[in-house]
């Protein structure tokens, strides 16, 4: 398996609840770990990454958390400001333009313009170089939006680009789709649960991805995965005892269907599925991610 750290623009996505936002959390703080600046991206939301790693909220500046660590909350009336200035250049002709009350009215009914914006601003900072050429940030992870609106979000591009007339708004949009559809910038990784419905998205995700948007899978991770401790054998010796063996056979049935399901993601998606095993902590915070980053190790370093 090839490492993440070949690609500097890491997706992280799949159905809501499945912990997308942990594991976008713990890979952004191994990016960090290995010597890479490292920028961890939510989209208009509220923010859980910064919490997790047990900072204050980085809010719509990008904010340095850490050693090589920063986040930002890509928000729509800051992302527009941004992106406003980065096309038009001038801040008089972008308050003349953005921040006219009638012009703001109309901004509202352009399909996908918000959409466009907020992308925009992650693929700016995914760009920017510091004054000696280096990249301002080696890797850029996104805390991507749950499956239905990601699939929408990641789309925007190649929508504008078939759609909209030649000029800065399809320019823009070029720029962005060929980031996103390049294997060697651009990396998905899907998070699941070893339950049906969220394996199911993972799927229906990964052939959006490739159909409608042209992004690369780069591998899939199994969330609060149950590993195998009981066998046959020993269920036939706790038969002695119904309460011990009804809780080894939850554990044990619990273990298969998390057998089933990597199983299911490797067959379909034909990508590498990281197993990370469910946590049982008196908190959710900087130790978790500390512990669910080392079972992503081999997924950001590559088998050695």
């Amino acid at each position: 398996m090839a490492g993440l750290l070949d690609k500097r623009l890491w997706v992280v996505s799949g159905k809501g609840g499945v912990g997308k936002s942990t594991v976008a959390a713990a890979l952004a703080l191994r990016s960090a770990r290995a010597g890479r600046r490292t920028l961890v991206c939510e989209v208009n939301t509220q923010e859980r990454i910064s919490r997790f790693l047990e900072h204050p909220a980085a809010g719509p500046e990008i904010t340095l958390l850490e050693e090589n660590l920063w986040a930002v909350d890509v928000r729509p009336q800051e992302a527009m400001r941004e992106y406003g200035l980065m096309v038009l250049r001038f801040e008089a002709l972008y308050k003349t333009v953005f921040e006219n009350r009638l012009a703001r009215y109309f901004l509202r009914f352009i399909p996908s313009l918000q959409e466009l914006v907020l992308l925009g601003k992650i693929m700016f900072h995914l760009q920017e170089k510091l004054p000696d050429g280096r990249w301002r940030f080696d890797t850029v992870v996104l805390d991507a939006p749950a499956t239905g609106h990601a699939i929408s979000f990641l789309s925007v591009p190649q929508v504008l680009v078939q759609t909209v007339p030649p000029g800065p708004l399809s320019r823009e949009a070029q720029k962005m789709r060929d980031l996103l559809v390049d294997p060697a910038v651009t990396a998905a990784v899907l998070v699941a649960l070893p339950e049906e419905m969220p394996v199911n998205e993972a799927l229906e995700l990964h052939a959006a991805l490739t159909d409608r948007v042209h992004l690369r899978t780069h591998a899939a991770v199994l969330n609060q995965a149950i590993p195998e401790r009981f066998t046959a054998a020993d269920l036939e010796a706790l038969a002695g005892c119904p309460e011990l063996r009804d809780v080894a056979q939850a554990h044990h049935d619990r273990a298969a269907l998390t057998v089933l399901a990597g199983t299911k993601l490797e067959r379909n998606l034909h990508v590498p599925v990281v197993n990370v095993p469910r946590l049982f902590l008196p908190a959710f915070g900087r130790e978790a991610i500390e512990q669910v980053m080392g079972h992503l190790e081999a997924l950001v370093m590559g088998e050695t």
